[in-house]
Formats: structure tokens, sequence, C-alpha cells
């Protein structure tokens, strides 16, 4: 018997996991006041970011989706290098700046040529290199001849040769783009291939006055320091974008600026800020009512609360530096008491209490938001709207007005996020106001809706005798009469 050859060795390990193509990362750094939002929204072909001649507006790293001749890519915005240590509010943006930098693939190096090559410039320049990133020089603000001194001394930073741009003006960013191409050929934007989700994020906005602590919460829930939080009253100024992955399910914070009373929002770059807060709640789904402890329910987060109503957002209440708080059992209560008594358009609003520093019971935070999701997006069957409804009614007729009955007949449900309702009734502009309240109230209880704003709109029945409803009609006479 014939000897078998014997077979090649083959490696029974498990195979290597399919490979992907990542968006690359870009990075837009520089020192205070260069352009670096201003080419950040260009590239992005939108005003994300708040733009202001105030140096240093820019505070948190700002991400956006974007695209290169048809390819993905993640912008990264970055707060402008400040020479800072320690413990001080510029040193703190240094530190999230340097931190995009290491986490990009590619860094834009952005410099006025105006102004020409500054110490800072040199300094900060150092560092980038150091990274051993791949970098493009960009020249800002060329569009008079008051930058050609300080396009050439932009070969002083070791970069290579600068890109002459105009952000502004929209001049040489085709240049910049071919500039960004031949550096992305060197990155190598493999990884392994992981299960991706179809499913929409949750988006949930964090607002609140300033100094709450939204930044420090987002910074609790996500398990990293990705925002920049400190002691001082308003450091986030733009709305900033996390997304997250929570349970297996993605979700989407927008951090936001704190909103003080209108009277005193006076200063061009803060009203910036307040339109980018608003902007932020209208896209949320659901929207975290930050309070603090020691000082909840002020009349501005009442304020909010109208706010976040009239747009149709599902809500949550979270009071945060509970830690700070002695009596917690009376306070507890105290609170579902106010939140009933002073937000009635809220009914039954979800109060979460919880330490965003300590991170102490913040883990009942998501939970909350995705049950007040889960009801916001609710459908109810008509079948059962009528037969509550019948009850209601049943239970409590709406009163006579002018002698006269107004009669609720039917309801359906004609969308959700929020609920809303149409209710058809005879003499519907007679309904009372009251009544309908009555209804809102029982739909929001027996339906268990709470927290969420409830929309109805009243309709008439189209009864044929209605007056209106024989407008243009022919009316009857002894002279048109049949025999």
């Amino acid at each position: 018997m014939s000897e078998q050859s014997e077979e090649p060795d083959v490696d029974a390990g498990e195979p290597s996991a399919p490979l992907k193509i990542r968006a690359p990362r870009i990075a837009v750094v520089g020192r205070p006041n260069v352009g670096k939002s201003t080419l950040f929204n260009r590239l992005a072909g939108k005003k994300l970011a708040i733009v202001d001649d105030t140096p240093g507006v820019t505070r948190d790293v700002r991400e956006a989706k974007s695209k290169l001749r048809g390819h993905d890519m993640t912008l990264l915005d970055t707060a402008g290098f400040e020479n800072a240590r320690g413990d001080k509010l510029e040193a703190r943006m240094r530190a999230g700046t340097e931190g995009a930098v290491m986490d990009a693939d590619i860094v834009l190096f952005v410099y006025d040529a105006r102004a020409g090559i500054t110490a800072l410039d040199r300094i900060f320049a150092e560092f980038v290199r150091k990274s051993g990133k791949p970098t493009v020089l960009v020249a800002n603000k060329v569009e008079s001849s008051a930058a050609d001194v300080g396009i050439t001394e932009g070969y002083s930073l070791g970069m290579g040769d600068p890109i002459e741009v105009s952000a502004e003006h929209n001049i040489g960013i085709v240049d910049l783009d071919d500039a960004i191409e031949l550096a992305l050929r060197g990155v190598d934007l493999t990884e392994p291939a992981e299960i991706q989700t179809v499913e929409a994020p949750v988006r949930i906005a964090i607002v609140g006055r300033p100094n709450a602590g939204k930044s420090t919460l987002i910074n609790t829930l996500i398990g990293k320091e990705r925002l920049l939080t400190g002691p001082e009253a308003g450091v986030t100024r733009d709305s900033i974008t996390i997304d997250h992955i929570w349970q297996g399910r993605r979700v989407q914070f927008h951090d936001t600026a704190g909103l003080r009373k209108k009277a005193k929002v006076q200063e061009t770059l803060e009203k910036m800020s307040v339109s980018d807060t608003i902007r932020a709640l209208r896209f949320a789904q659901v929207v975290v009512l930050l309070m603090d402890a020691t000082s909840p329910f002020d009349k501005q987060d009442l304020q909010l609360a109208s706010l976040v109503e009239r747009e149709g957002r599902a809500m949550v209440i979270g009071v945060t530096k509970w830690d700070l708080v002695e009596e917690k059992s009376e306070t507890s209560k105290a609170l579902r008491e106010m939140a009933g008594r002073l937000l009635p358009q809220f009914g039954g609003v979800p109060v979460v209490m919880f330490s965003g520093l300590t991170g102490k019971s913040v883990d009942r935070l998501l939970p909350a938001i995705e049950r007040i999701h889960n009801d916001w997006s609710a459908k109810i069957k008509t079948s059962e709207l009528n037969d509550w409804l019948t009850e209601k009614v049943a239970k409590h007729p709406p009163p006579a007005v002018a002698g006269r009955r107004v009669k609720p007949k039917y309801i359906s449900q004609t969308k959700t996020r929020p609920p809303t309702f149409v209710l058809k009734c005879s003499r519907a502009d007679k309904l009372p106001e009251s009544y309908k309240r009555y209804l809102i109230n029982g739909l929001r209880e027996d339906f268990s809706l709470p927290g969420i704003p409830i929309r109805m709109i009243v309709k008439s029945d189209d009864n044929p005798y209605h007056e209106k409803n024989r407008t243009g009609r022919q009316r009857r006479t002894p002279n048109n009469a049949r025999d």
C-alpha cells in the first residue's frame, strides 16, 4: 500500500476578521483666531461651528462628517493652542487640542498669513512635528497682498510648502483638497470590520443654566473626558455632538451652552451660543433638563421646559450635584411635587437624581431616557382610543354652551413624536379648553405617557346640517319647492 502524500499544514486558527476602510480623521489646528472654525465650516459645507472675531471662541473639539471628492471623512475643529499649563481654562483647552492631534490621521496646521509666523505658532508646530502625524500647512487669510510676507515665513516651520487659502472667501480650497488627498495616500485606513447597526441613534440634548454640570454629565456617561469642564460658568459655547453606544444601542448626546435670562444675553457671541443651543434642542428627540440640586426649578429652568414643550420633545428632569444634598428623602419628594405643580404640561415627568461628578446613580438616567423615548414614539389603536373616549365622556361630559351640548364623537392618533390626536366633535369651536386639558391628562394617565407633550386637534364632525356646510347650497323656498 503506497504512502499518501502529506497535506500541507493549514492554520487551524480562526479566520482573520474582514477589513473595512474607515473615514479618515482630519484635525484643523492652530493658535487662536487664525480662522480654524471658518475653514472647518468651509470643508464641512455648512455653518456648524460658531465664528467670531473674538479669540478663543472654540473651546471643545467639535466633529463633523464630510466628504472629500466623494470619500467620507471626519473633521475635527479644535480650540486655539495656548502656551498654558496647570488647571487654567486655557491649559485644559490646550490638552483637548493636543488630544485631537494624536487622534487624527491628518493635521491641517493653520496660521494667519497676514500676521505672519508668531512664537506661539513655532511652539505648537514643534509639538505637531513630534507627533509624527502627516501634516498639511495652511496659510489662511491670503485674500490681500498683506499676506505675501507671511506666506514666505511659513516655510520656516518645517512642514513643507504652505497651501494658500482664504477660508472666508473660498480661495484655494481646491488646492487644499489636493494636498489632503496626497497626504492620505500614505495613511492606513483599514481596520477589522465590525457589525454595523442601521438603527438611527436616539438624539439626546442636555440643556440647562450655565454651570449646571452638562459637560461633566456627558463625560461621566461616555466614560472619558471628551468635553471641556471647569468651575467657570459658560465654558461650553458650541453645541457639541458625541456618538456613544449604550447596551448595544446608538445614542447621540448634544452638549449645549448654558442659557441665561434673556435680559442678560447681550454679547453677540453669547447670542450665537444661545441660537446654537436652540437649534440642538430642535434636532433632539429627548431633552434632559439638567438642574442644580442646590437651586432647582429656577425661572430659567421653567422657561427652558416651556421651550421643550413648544418643540414637542420628550423630557427627563436630571437633578445633578445630588452628593451635596443632606436630606435626600425629603428633598426627593419635594422635587417631584414641584415638578408636578410647576410643569403640568409634562404631567408625571421622570425626575432622576444623581451626581454627574462622582457618577453615583448616573446609571438611572439612560434607562429613563429609553422609556420616555419609547412612549414618545408610541401609537395607540383607534379602537382603544374610542372605547376610552366613550368612557371618559360618560364619566364627565363636556358642559353645555349657550344651552346646547357639545358632543365628542370620535378620536384617532394621526402622528407620533409627539403623540398627536384628532378629536371629532359637534360644535368643535365651543369645546372649552378646560375639557380639552381633561382629555389630554386622561390620555397621559390612562395610556402611560408621562413627561411627553401631547397635541390634540379638535375638528368639526362634518355635520351636513351645520351652518358652515350649508354655505353655497340652494335653499328651498316656496318658489322652488316641489308641488
